[in-house]
């Protein structure tokens, strides 16, 4: 893992960018489908996308779900000496939580997990938290200690402790998540790392940019406080949220050959960061597979390895621009299960713009400008 650093790029001012490195590894996917329990995982597990955009959930806490095809995650520190945890860094949920010693799940278990007693900031907030899954829930409670980010130092953050984890994430590698939506999302009102950030003074812009390196396991990368020329090319695109809780935007229609094959007339997207494909309603999602060639296979959508070069591109028009996304980005390969698309089905007339389309488009999250910029990855 390299070293998260703070660094001072040369804009058009200087500007000084906490950047933390995000290591792509194997996903749980992945490892289940080596053991040969990827069927049975999935039939028990089911992936439910939308669970943590279900608002008519809300009250009950943030919603999480099982993704199993996650693969990015960056270490932080908490509290004082510092323990180290890989997180998520996830623009569609607020909080933060991490494992910790009280948790005797089987998740918790292979994971790292926070000693309060061994941290001298630590201090114990007394309020429970609950954050409900597709398929569980985490349960525990919340607490103060100083978060660390790239060497940037967060006083008195609250975080989540979990004490009971649901059984899935036993198969991930990340310990926990770090929340970047906007703060009425956060469960038990608790204030996001990144608005500690901003109020502590510790980024000289209110953003932050994610790049999602194509084919390497390294070079992905979190930028605190502003953008890195280094990582993408050409113009950015800014575009205006039309809601200000998640990273949401408009998105006009989305096209294969000229042809609109979704979102006609328009549709809502969330560009977030903590899934890993791109998902829409049911049956436009159909729409597109069907259009590029691919058949339903046990909720996958299969296609021919031999012909991912062959195959169409698919044009999401945001904003009067076009970001198209390639073949050779939304078909994902697998030396178990062959090749399929990594566009599914959402069950919900809301889209996620993840990981599949965040590798391609360099994403700027302005809380400045409440926009989201898009510009083309190197």
């Amino acid at each position: 893992m390299k070293l998260a650093v703070a660094v001072c790029a040369m804009l058009a001012l200087a500007e000084c960018l906490v950047q933390i490195p995000l290591e792509k590894v194997k996903t749980a996917r992945d490892s289940l489908e080596e053991q040969g329990l990827w069927e049975e995982y999935r039939v028990k597990y089911p992936y439910n996308p939308m669970a943590k955009f279900d608002q008519s959930l809300m009250v009950t806490g943030e919603q999480m779900t099982n993704d199993a095809d996650l693969a990015y995650y960056g270490v932080i520190s908490i509290g004082t000496p510092p323990q180290s945890f890989k997180v998520v860094f996830d623009s569609g949920s607020s909080n933060l939580w991490v494992p910790s010693v009280y948790c005797s799940s089987a998740a918790c278990n292979n994971h790292d997990k926070f000693v309060p007693s061994a941290s001298s900031t630590f201090r114990n907030n007394g309020q429970a938290l609950s954050i409900r899954y597709g398929t569980g829930s985490m349960t525990g409670f919340l607490g103060y200690d100083t978060v660390t980010i790239a060497g940037a130092a967060v006083l008195n953050q609250i975080f989540g402790l979990s004490q009971s984890e649901a059984p899935f994430m036993q198969y991930m590698k990340a310990d926990g998540i770090l929340g970047l939506a906007y703060p009425r999302l956060s469960a038990s009102g608790a204030t996001p790392v990144f608005d500690n950030m901003m109020k502590q003074g510790l980024v000289t812009q209110d953003m932050f940019s994610v790049y999602l390196s194509k084919n390497s396991a390294q070079g992905s990368v979190v930028t605190f406080g502003g953008v890195d020329p280094n990582h993408y090319y050409g113009s950015i695109s800014w575009i205006p949220l039309s809601n200000e809780l998640y990273w949401q935007i408009t998105v006009d229609s989305v096209t294969i050959n000229g042809q609109v094959v979704a979102c006609n007339g328009g549709c809502q997207a969330i560009v977030d960061t903590g899934t890993s494909l791109i998902v829409g309603p049911n049956s436009d999602i159909a729409s597109i597979n069907s259009a590029v060639g691919a058949t339903s296979s046990n909720g996958d959508f299969v296609v021919n390895c031999n012909s991912i070069y062959q195959m169409p591109a698919v044009v999401f028009h945001i904003s009067g621009q076009e970001f198209t996304i390639p073949a050779s980005a939304y078909v994902r390969q697998s030396q178990y299960y062959g090749c399929r698309t990594g566009i599914g089905n959402g069950g919900s007339d809301l889209w996620i713009l993840g990981d599949v389309f965040i590798r391609q488009y360099y994403s700027i999250f302005s809380r400045a400008q409440n926009m989201v910029g898009l510009a083309m990855a190197r």
